[in-house]
């Protein structure tokens, strides 16, 4: 099950001017600011900025998918051809991150939220 596109993670070569443009565009300050990502919430979403997205793949912004059980849902799309990009892969407490490619080569992510 689904509970719809809640964030969206940009590939970034510079994390300070990215950093900088979507405070300007957000207007908030980012609720996370590591080497590694720098995270915004606003307006229901999460806005993500991965200095290293590029080499795992990414071509573009990537739309993550909430989903309730995020391996259930990656075998599916394996199932039906995707390409596995970033495996299952824990960033924090409990929460759990893939990302895929489908036969036209758009990336498909997936997040499972920790249990309440």
């Amino acid at each position: 099950m689904t509970d719809g596109l809640k964030t969206i993670v940009y590939p970034v070569k510079d994390l300070t001017q990215s950093k900088a443009l979507f405070t300007a565009l957000l207007g908030v300050e980012p609720y996370a600011d590591e080497a590694y990502y720098v995270g915004f919430r606003t307006a229901g979403q999460e806005i993500g900025l991965d200095p290293n997205g590029h080499a795992k793949g990414m071509t573009g912004p990537v739309p993550y998918w909430h989903v309730s059980d995020l391996r259930a849902t990656l075998k599916g799309l394996l199932d039906a051809g995707a390409e596995t990009l970033q495996d299952v892969q824990d960033v924090g407490g409990g929460k759990l991150i893939a990302f895929v490619k489908d036969a036209d080569g758009n990336l498909v992510g997936l997040v499972q939220d920790p249990a309440a």
